[in-house]
C-alpha cells in the first residue's frame, strides 16, 4: 500500500508536495491545471527522468495500474489490435486448484516476508539508534577541540563536519595495551611549544664543572695547629688553650729588644719583657707557619675554584627552568650553601688553626643539580629537534592525541561494536529468510504459470468489454478476437481505424473498460496475480453526464467494493463527480475514505487533505480561488467574472450593465475590472485580458463593490468566509 507520495520539481509542483494516506480509496479533486496529470503520469511511469525529485512510500511488491491519457496513447493509438486480457477459465478443475494452492500459499509466504521485512526495518532502526547514540557521544570531541583554546583543533582536519565521519576515524584507531603516559595537557604544551608565541630554540643549561674533593678532603683541616712545644711558654699556652689568641695578641708588641718592659696589649701592664718576647716567638715556630700557608693556598684555591659556578641569572630565562623553578631553586642553593659554609670554616680555621673542621661533601649537591640540569638539557634537546621538524613533530602529537581519545571512548566504541555484531548477524539471519522465501515464493509462481497455461483464454474479457457497451446503450461499434492473444474494435460500419472514428466520449468508454478487464485479469499466459493499487484519473473528462453515474457506479462496484485491490486513488476536476464517488455514510468514509483538493498559486501546487463537509459546488470553488492571492492573475479575474455571471444572470436574473452603472465601480482603479468582467463574449479580441493591467486588491475591492453596491453584502460576507 503507498502510504505517501513525494511531488517535488516537476511541472506545477515547485516545491514539495505530499500525499499522504493509509485508506484504501483516495479521491482527489482539483481544476484543470493543478496537477492532477502529472501525479498520474508519475504513477503511470516512475523511471521517467522528470521525476527524479519525486518518490514513494510503503510500497512493496504491489502492481501499479493507471489510467489515464498515457494509458490511452500506448494502448489505442498505435495499433487497432489490442493486447489480450487473460482470465481464469472452468475447464480444468485441478490445474485450477493448484493455481489457487499455489497463489494462497504465495499470499502465505508474503505474510512472513513481510513480518521479517518488519523486523529487519525495526533491526535495522535499533543499529542506527545505537550507531546514533555513539556517534553523538564522540562527537564531544569536536566540541570540546574546536571550541575551547583550538590548539589541538588540528587533530580534528577533515572530521568536523559529520559525527559519522569522526566515530569511524575514531573506531579504526587501534587501541594501545598499555594506556597512554602522556595527557591532554601535556600536549596541548608540546603544540604549543613548537608553533605558538614561545615556539624558539634554547641553548643547553651549563653544568657546575668544578671538582672540590681534593680540597675538601686536605689532612690540614683535621689537624689542631699549635706553636713549639720546646719553648719556655709552651706549657703556659698549653694551659691556656689560646694559641691562637696569643698568635694574634704578639703583633701588638714592640718588637725592640731592649731592657724596658713592653706593655702587654691584654693586661695593658709593662710586664713584657724581651725575653718573654723571644720566648713566644720561639713557640710560633717555622712548622706553625708552614701549616698556616697551607691553610691559606687551600683557602684561595677553594674560592678560586668556586668562581667558576654559571650565575644564577643564566637559568632564570630558560622557559624549562620556570617549569622546574622549584626543584631548581632548591638545587642550586644547595650547591651555593655547601660552597660557602666550606670556604667559612676554611677562614675560621686560619684565624683559629688549633680547631679542627671537617668540610662538607660538594660532589654530591653538585652532582644532584647536575643530574636536573641533564633532564632539562634532554627536554630541551627534544624541543629543538621538534621544531627542526615541526611537521613531523605535529603528525606524532596527532597520533598522541587520538590513541588518548581511542582509551578515554573505549567504552562507547567496544559497546556499540558489540551491539553491531550481534545485531548484524540477527539481520544477516533475517535476510537469508527472505531469501528462502523469495526462492519458494517463485517456485509457487512457476507452478502457476504452469497450471495457467492450461486454463486461460480472452473470451470472457472480450463478453465483459461488449457487455459493457451494451449496458450503457452503445451499439455503433464492439470487439472482437483477433489471433489467439488479441483482440480489436469492429465498428458496424466498416472502416479503416476504427478508434480514430470514436468520439472522444466514445474513446473514454471504450479504453476504460478495456483498463477495468485488464485489473481483473492478467496482462499476459505468464503473469503471476499479485497487490494491486488501481490509479484513475478523470474517466469522465469527455463523457456526457448521461453516462457520468454509470461509470461511477461502475467504479464503486468493481473498484471500491472489491477485495482484489489493496488501493484506488480516484483524480477528476468535477466536483459533482467528486461528490458523488464519496461514502455519505459516515463510519465507512473514516475507515475506507480519504479525500484530497489540489490546487495551484503562483507558488506551485499543493496537495491538502479534504474534510467530506468542504464539497461544495463549482461555484463554491471559485470563491475559494478568489480569497487566495497567490492565484494566477487571469484564473482570479476568470473565477470572478464567472461568479458575477452566475450570481446576477442566473439566480438574481438580473442586468449586469445596470450593475456596473454604479458611481463606485467607475473609479478609474477599477477599469481593468469593468473591461474584463463586462466583455459580451469571451472570444473578442478587444477583450483579452491584458495580464500587466491586474491588481488584486483593486480586483477584490471591485469585486466586493459589485456587491455591496446591490445590497448582498451578506451574500458577500458569507462566501468569503
Amino acid at each position: 500500500m503507498i502510504t505517501k507520495i513525494n511531488m517535488k520539481k516537476v511541472n506545477c509542483y515547485k516545491n514539495p508536495a505530499s500525499l499522504t494516506t493509509d485508506k484504501k480509496i483516495n479521491l482527489i479533486y482539483g481544476l484543470n491545471g493543478t496537477g492532477k496529470s502529472t501525479l498520474s503520469n508519475y504513477l503511470y511511469d516512475r523511471t521517467y527522468p522528470n521525476f527524479v525529485d519525486c518518490s514513494i512510500e510503503g510500497l512493496t511488491d504491489d502492481e501499479i495500474l493507471v489510467y489515464n491519457q498515457h494509458f490511452i496513447r500506448d494502448y489505442f493509438y498505435q495499433s487497432e489490435s489490442l493486447k489480450g486480457i487473460f482470465t481464469l477459465s472452468k475447464e480444468n478443475k485441478e490445474a485450477e486448484e493448484k493455481a489457487i494452492l499455489a497463489q494462497l500459499e504465495i499470499v502465505r509466504k508474503d505474510k512472513d516476508k513481510t513480518t521479517k521485512s518488519t523486523a529487519i526495518t525495526s533491526t535495522t532502526n535499533d543499529l542506527d539508534t545505537k550507531r546514533e547514540n555513539a556517534e553523538t557521544k564522540t562527537w564531544e570531541i569536536k566540541k570540546k577541540f574546536a571550541g575551547d583554546d583550538r590548539i589541538l583543533e588540528y587533530c580534528l582536519d577533515n572530521l568536523k563536519g559529520k559525527r559519522e565521519t569522526l566515530y569511524n576515524y575514531l573506531a579504526s584507531v587501534v587501541k594501545t595495551e598499555h594506556e597512554p603516559t602522556k595527557t591532554i595537557d601535556q600536549l596541548k604544551k608540546e603544540v604549543d611549544a613548537i608553533q605558538g608565541n614561545t615556539a624558539n630554540k634554547y641553548d643547553l643549561l651549563p653544568k657546575i664543572n668544578i671538582d672540590n674533593r681534593q680540597i675538601e678532603s686536605t689532612l690540614i683541616f683535621s689537624k689542631s695547629i699549635i706553636g713549639n712545644e720546646n719553648s719556655t711558654v709552651a706549657e703556659l699556652i698549653k694551659k691556656l688553650k689560646n694559641s691562637d689568641w696569643i698568635k694574634e695578641g704578639i703583633k701588638f708588641i714592640s718588637q725592640d729588644t731592649d731592657d724596658i718592659k713592653q706593655l702587654c696589649p691584654f693586661c695593658q701592664e709593662r710586664t713584657i719583657t724581651a725575653t718573654l718576647i723571644e720566648n713566644i716567638k720561639n713557640y710560633f715556630d717555622e712548622v706553625y707557619e708552614n701549616d698556616i700557608n697551607e691553610l691559606k693556598t687551600a683557602l684561595s684555591a677553594y674560592d678560586a675554584n668556586n668562581q667558576a659556578i654559571p650565575k644564577k641569572e643564566v637559568y632564570d630565562t630558560n622557559l624549562f627552568i620556570k617549569a622546574n623553578k622549584s626543584n631548581f631553586e632548591n638545587l642550586y642553593n644547595a650547591v651555593v650553601y655547601c660552597l660557602s659554609d666550606n670556604k667559612e670554616k676554611i677562614a675560621e680555621k686560619i684565624k683559629t688553626p688549633s680547631q679542627l673542621i671537617v668540610l662538607k661533601n660538594s660532589s654530591q649537591v653538585i652532582n644532584d643539580f647536575n643530574g636536573l640540569v641533564d633532564e632539562i638539557n634532554i627536554l630541551i634537546t627534544e624541543h629543538n629537534a621538534k621544531i627542526q621538524n615541526r611537521e613531523a613533530t605535529l603528525i606524532t602529537i596527532k597520533q598522541q592525541f587520538w590513541t588518548c581519545m581511542r582509551w578515554k571512548y573505549d567504552q562507547t566504541i567496544s559497546a556499540f561494536q558489540n551491539d553491531k555484531t550481534i545485531i548484524e548477524k540477527k539481520l544477516k539471519n533475517l535476510k537469508d529468510e527472505i531469501i528462502k522465501i523469495d526462492d519458494d515464493i517463485t517456485a509457487q509462481k512457476l507452478i502457476i504459470i504452469d497450471q495457467q497455461k492450461k486454463t486461460i483464454n480472452i473470451d470472457e474479457a472480450i463478453a465483459n468489454i461488449n457487455d459493457g457497451l451494451i449496458e450503457l446503450g452503445i451499439d455503433g461499434f464492439h470487439i472482437e478476437k483477433h489471433k489467439d492473444v488479441l483482440y480489436k474494435i469492429v465498428r458496424t460500419e466498416q472502416c479503416e481505424n476504427t478508434f480514430e472514428t470514436l468520439s472522444e466520449g466514445e474513446k473514454m468508454i471504450i479504453s476504460f473498460l478495456y483498463f477495468r478487464e485488464l485489473c481483473k485479469g492478467k496482462r499476459s499466459a505468464s503473469s503471476v496475480a499479485s497487490k494491486k493499487i488501481v490509479v484513475i484519473d478523470d474517466p469522465i473528462s469527455s463523457l456526457s453526464h448521461i453516462y457520468i453515474f454509470n461509470i461511477g457506479l461502475m467504479i464503486k462496484n468493481d473498484f471500491f467494493n472489491s477485495p482484489q485491490y489493496e488501493q484506488v486513488f480516484l483524480l477528476t476536476h468535477s466536483l459533482y463527480f467528486f461528490y458523488e464517488m464519496t461514502n455519505p455514510n459516515y463510519v465507512k468514509r473514516k475507515d475506507d475514505q480519504k479525500l484530497f483538493r489540489l490546487s495551484k498559486n503562483i507558488d506551485g501546487s499543493q496537495i491538502i487533505e479534504m474534510k467530506y463537509e468542504e464539497i461544495q459546488n463549482d461555484y463554491h470553488s471559485y470563491w475559494f480561488i478568489i480569497k487566495d492571492d497567490k492565484q494566477p492573475p487571469a484564473l482570479t479575474a476568470n473565477c470572478m467574472r464567472n461568479i458575477i455571471e452566475y450570481f446576477f444572470n442566473f439566480i438574481e436574473k438580473r442586468d449586469l450593465n445596470n450593475v456596473f452603472q454604479k458611481p463606485e465601480l467607475k473609479a478609474i482603479q477599477y477599469q481593468a475590472f469593468y473591461r474584463y468582467i463586462n466583455r459580451e463574449s469571451h472570444s473578442l479580441g478587444q477583450n483579452i485580458f491584458d495580464i500587466k493591467e491586474f491588481n488584486y486588491s483593486d480586483f477584490k475591492e471591485a469585486f466586493r463593490l459589485v456587491f455591496m453596491s446591490s445590497g448582498y453584502e451578506e451574500h458577500y460576507k458569507k462566501m468569503m468566509k
